[in-house]
């Protein structure tokens, strides 16, 4: 999926949004984006005014102002083509940028750059196109994080991928492939959330309340909802790459399930579960106090959704369907 930046209409959106109060998840809901790119952008572009605190605050036209001007700085070896030369010989007799940067430094050279602004240029459109990472002392497919961390491919390899998954999954054709998410609400309402999983075929629904948000928390909750289904009424389940399911690796030992993750930013692809959290938002609206919810609630619900006539189903019900294909497993 190409990166594309916010513009200034998705700016003042935010900004528009933000006066009105709505959680973020929501705002990136609005605006087909990531909530994190939400969170980094409102915290690297917001207005801070240590000498008038009540005028800080997320502005459109100061955050597109803010990127521009960083966009700029990230460039200053596209717009000068004589640091931009300098920079490049050096790094094909073996300097690194950090290297680099520090002898631009200590020579007390008027026109300086960052080791980070020559990485941006070596892993960018420029410095791609002239081949420049293969000079580096350590070279990678792309730019690491600044503080870096854990790749998100180890978290979520890529032989896990969604198009790595059988087509019979894709086709509905068996029985016992799940999708899941979570269903976020309100800072107000604490840590408690509820995990939304539902079977392909069937469109059979299984709602349960979590106390938190913890990667480990949650699969163990979800394998002791799915551990009373036979092996072959889990065979698999699809879920898209947020850290609260970091831990999937449990679940192959654990119950025997396969795991399989959408694309980035890419939650229509598991389109079921989805559907399911919309019709589920008409019980559990995001200002729920889900702590409150006892099992009997729960049940209560997935039962009024499992009970309801689906065209898809030849106007069976999730749960008439669910019946049908637990016995052709006996």
């Amino acid at each position: 999926m190409t990166h594309t930046e916010l513009d200034l209409v998705e700016r003042r959106g935010i900004e528009d949004m933000l006066n009105a109060k709505m959680p973020i998840r929501e705002i990136a809901e609005e605006l087909g984006r990531h909530r994190s790119s939400i969170y980094r952008e409102i915290k690297r572009n917001g207005f801070v005014d240590e000498e008038l605190p009540y005028l800080s605050g997320y502005y459109g036209m100061v955050a597109q102002k803010s990127a521009t001007d960083r966009r700029a700085r990230r460039r200053k070896l596209a717009r000068h083509p004589d640091l931009r030369q300098s920079v490049i010989a050096q790094l094909k007799v073996g300097w690194s940028p950090e290297q680099i940067a520090g002898r631009l430094t200590f020579e007390g050279q008027t026109m300086r750059v960052s080791h980070e602004t020559i990485y941006a240029f070596v892993y960018g459109p420029d410095g791609q196109s002239e081949e420049l990472a293969r000079h580096l002392p350590t070279r990678r497919r792309k730019r690491q994080p600044r503080h870096a961390r854990r790749p998100r491919g180890l978290v979520f390899p890529p032989e896990r991928s969604i198009h790595q998954r059988p087509d019979y999954v894709k086709t509905r054709e068996t029985f016992g492939d799940w999708e899941g998410d979570l269903m976020i609400f309100e800072r107000a309402q604490g840590n408690a959330n509820i995990a939304s999983l539902v079977e392909r075929k069937t469109r059979f629904a299984v709602l349960f309340r979590n106390n938190d948000r913890s990667t480990t928390h949650l699969m163990n909750r979800l394998m002791a909802v799915m551990e009373t289904l036979p092996q072959p009424a889990r065979q698999s389940i699809t879920f898209d790459r947020g850290i609260e399911f970091r831990s999937w690796r449990k679940l192959k030992p654990g119950i025997g399930t396969e795991v399989w993750f959408c694309d980035p930013q890419a939650p229509w692809q598991k389109g079921s579960v989805e559907n399911l959290n919309k019709r589920a938002r008409r019980y559990l609206p995001r200002d729920t106090p889900v702590a409150a919810l006892s099992n009997r609630n729960m049940k209560a619900i997935c039962d009024r959704l499992n009970g309801t006539p689906r065209k898809c189903l030849g106007w069976r019900t999730p749960v008439e369907a669910f019946r049908d294909e637990m016995m052709k497993l006996r």
